[in-house]
C-alpha cells in the first residue's frame, strides 16, 4: 500500500501542473501565520501553538502525517510596531517528506479601528525523497531507471522559500491576503526532472458576531486556497462559551465535513481537537482524519507582569 500511495503523491507533485502542495489543517484559523506573515504580532499576546495532524487513518502505511510548530510575538521599535515569528513544519506523504523552517516579520500600521500587518517570510525547504518504487513484471512497464523524471533511489534537496501577505485585525473582525513559496523553489533532483514548489495563493477572513447570551458569541470564518490549477473552499464557524470552551463545524468543499472542539485547561493553555469525516470516493478506505492541537498564549504588557490571554478570538 505504501508504495502504491508513494506513487500517487510522487505524481501529484512532481508535475508542474500539480495538485496543491501545502498540507491542510482543519484548525487553520489558529494557525493563519502558517500562510500569512502578515498574522506575526496582530494581537498584544504571545502565542506558541503545536498542532498534529493524521490523516486518513486507517488508509495504510504513506498516509499524510504533518506536524507543526509556531510562536509570534509583537514588539516595539523606533516608535513604530512590529510582529516575528517562527514556524516549523514536517509533513510526511508517501515516500516525499518536507521539513521546513520560516522566520517572518510585519510592519504594523493603524488602519481604521484596527491594525494591517504587512509581513514578509523567509525559510527553506528540506525535501527528501525515500522511495521504493514497485514495478509489476513485463515488458509493458518501465523501471524508474529507465524514467528521468522518476529519481531512482534516495534524495534530499534543500531550497530556499519566500511568502508575502497582509493581515487586517480590528478585535472583532480579521481579512488575510497572502501567498506561499514565491519564487516557486525547484526541487532538482539528480535526474533530470524538475518538479517545483508551486505558488500558492490564500484569502481568509472571520468575525466575531456577539450573541443575546453575552457569556456566547459565533465567529463564522472562511479559507479560499489555491496553487492558480485547483481551488479550496472552507467554510463554517465557530461558537465560543465564555472563551473557555468552543466548538464548530466547517465544510470543506468537495473533500470533507470537519468537526472542531476545544477547551481552555488552565493559565492560558487551550487544546483543540478536530475530525474530518471524508465526502469522497476515499471515504471507504479511511478512518477520517484526526487532528490535536495544544496551544499557549499570554498577555504582553510591558507595564504589568504578563498575564494568561484566554479569549480564542487571537485566533
Amino acid at each position: 500500500m505504501k508504495r502504491i500511495f508513494g506513487l500517487i503523491i510522487f505524481i501529484l507533485t512532481a508535475s508542474p501542473g500539480n495538485a496543491q502542495q501545502d498540507p491542510q489543517f482543519s484548525q487553520s484559523m489558529f494557525n493563519i501565520m502558517m500562510f500569512n506573515p502578515g498574522y506575526v504580532g496582530s494581537k498584544n499576546a504571545i502565542c506558541a501553538t503545536a498542532v498534529n495532524r493524521q490523516q486518513w487513518v486507517g488508509f495504510g502505511d504513506g498516509a499524510p502525517v504533518s506536524s507543526l510548530f509556531t510562536v509570534n510575538s509583537p514588539f516595539r521599535l523606533f516608535g513604530a510596531d512590529h510582529g516575528a515569528g517562527l514556524h516549523i513544519l514536517n509533513d510526511e506523504a508517501g515516500f516525499e517528506t518536507n521539513l521546513s523552517i520560516n522566520a517572518s516579520y510585519a510592519l504594523r500600521m493603524n488602519l481604521g479601528n484596527g491594525k494591517l500587518g504587512i509581513g514578509f517570510g523567509l525559510g527553506v525547504i528540506n525535501t527528501s525523497l525515500d522511495a521504493d518504487w514497485f514495478v509489476p513484471a513485463g515488458d509493458d512497464f518501465t523501471t524508474p531507471s529507465a524514467d528521468p523524471s522518476i529519481p531512482a533511489g534516495n534524495e534530499t534537496v534543500l531550497t530556499v522559500d519566500f511568502s508575502g501577505g497582509l493581515f487586517y485585525y480590528d478585535g472583532d473582525l480579521y481579512v488575510g491576503i497572502s501567498s506561499t513559496h514565491i519564487n516557486e523553489p525547484a526541487v532538482e533532483y539528480t535526474q533530470s526532472a524538475r518538479p517545483f514548489k508551486s505558488r500558492h495563493y490564500y484569502l481568509t477572513a472571520g468575525y466575531s458576531l456577539p450573541m443575546r447570551n453575552p457569556s456566547v458569541s459565533a465567529l463564522p470564518a472562511v479559507l479560499l486556497q489555491t496553487d492558480g490549477a485547483i481551488a479550496q473552499l472552507n467554510i463554517g464557524a465557530i461558537i465560543d462559551y465564555e472563551s473557555r470552551l468552543w466548538g464548530g463545524l466547517f465544510y470543506r468543499h468537495g473533500a470533507a465535513i470537519v468537526g472542531i472542539a476545544g477547551i481552555e485547561l488552565f493559565n492560558g493553555i487551550n487544546i483543540g481537537y478536530s475530525y474530518d469525516f471524508s465526502t469522497t470516493a476515499i471515504m471507504r478506505h479511511n478512518k477520517g482524519s484526526h487532528e490535536f492541537m495544544l496551544r499557549y498564549c499570554f498577555d504582553l504588557d510591558m507595564d504589568r507582569t504578563p498575564q494568561r490571554y484566554r479569549s480564542i478570538r487571537i485566533l
